[in-house]
């Protein structure tokens, strides 16, 4: 039967794919980590910074459409369940060396299932928007490293990457 340990329970027993039961599950407090990066040309860090981009603030945008996704991931990720979020907070870190932007975002909530995937969505978001918002003066940006960095609550216990 699916939903054994170890078992992927989004598929039922003839092979079709179907949204988790979570209704018997313990509520506890869980919080979910993410990080990406997005690395630009000098200028455009240099533009980012100063402010001087006719978009307007490229992080204050990118802040605000990651903490729109996360709310909206149950809506752009099949068979996620929608979580009542209690905090989202996205933050970026500027590195001139490398060109680049990190990106990081924390998701917490108190309910069923985890929110690594709320988070995952913001910083992905995020980074879209930065290169939409510079695209026009940069499109060799790229997008990097998207990956989960911390995850807490629910049965499976912490994760945090090394």
């Amino acid at each position: 039967m699916p939903g054994g340990e170890g078992e992927f329970t989004h598929i039922d027993s003839q092979g079709r794919l179907r949204m988790v039961d979570v209704s018997e599950k313990e509520e506890s407090w869980r919080e979910g980590r993410a990080e990406c990066s997005v690395k630009v040309s000098p200028e455009t860090l240099r533009r980012i910074l100063d402010g001087s981009l006719p978009k307007g603030n490229v992080f204050e945008a990118a802040r605000l459409a990651g903490i729109m996704a996360a709310k909206r991931t149950w809506e752009l990720i099949p068979l996620c369940h929608p979580l009542q979020l209690t905090g989202i907070d996205v933050d970026f870190f500027a590195d001139r060396v490398a060109n680049e932007i990190r990106i990081q975002a924390r998701a917490k909530t108190r309910d069923r299932t985890g929110v690594e995937m709320e988070a995952l969505v913001a910083v992905t978001h995020a980074a879209l928007t930065i290169y939409d918002m510079c695209k026009a003066i940069d499109r060799g940006m790229e997008i990097q490293n998207v990956r989960l960095t911390y995850k807490s609550g629910g049965k499976s216990g912490t994760y945090e990457r090394s």
